[in-house]
């Protein structure tokens, strides 16, 4: 699960479980069961990329290839994890684009995947517009319909 910058974070997790920068030595299972990104940084691409948490995490001045790896819509794969998505239409710190593309993607590529957008709740619903058991409730619900939860 992630927020923000956080999402990407979590996003990467479920699209490069199987790319490896070190040795795993005892052979760790890398893939998450599921994936829950709540107003997600999701783009490094084009006008749809949070520039600050692009260049804070990788500089100025990168080149197409590391771009694209970064850019989690980019990246959607079938084997992938199940996501849940959500973000407020009034976002003003990420752009809705980011959660609808990814959702485009996911639903090109049959990932199972969920999405809800709420006209307000700023920038990670901290105004608790919706009431954050809202769309809690939503991602709870769609956790014990695919069977994660009792």
């Amino acid at each position: 699960m992630g927020f923000s910058a956080g999402g990407h974070l979590a996003l990467m997790a479920g699209t490069h479980y199987d790319t490896s920068f070190i040795p795993s030595l005892t052979n760790t299972h890398l893939k998450p069961a599921f994936l829950i990104l709540v107003n997600p940084v999701v783009s490094f691409w084009d006008s749809t990329a949070h520039i600050g948490s692009r260049d804070n995490l990788l500089g100025k001045n990168q080149n197409a290839e590391t771009l694209r790896f970064f850019s989690g819509e980019k990246n959607v794969r079938k084997d992938m994890p199940a996501v849940f998505l959500t973000h407020a239409l009034n976002d003003k710190v990420v752009k809705l684009e980011n959660t609808l593309n990814l959702f485009n993607a996911l639903r090109a590529s049959g990932v199972i995947s969920e999405i809800h957008i709420y006209a307000k709740g700023d920038h990670g619903f901290l105004n608790n517009t919706p009431p954050r058991e809202e769309w809690l409730n939503s991602c709870l619900y769609w956790m014990k319909s695919m069977g994660w939860l009792k």
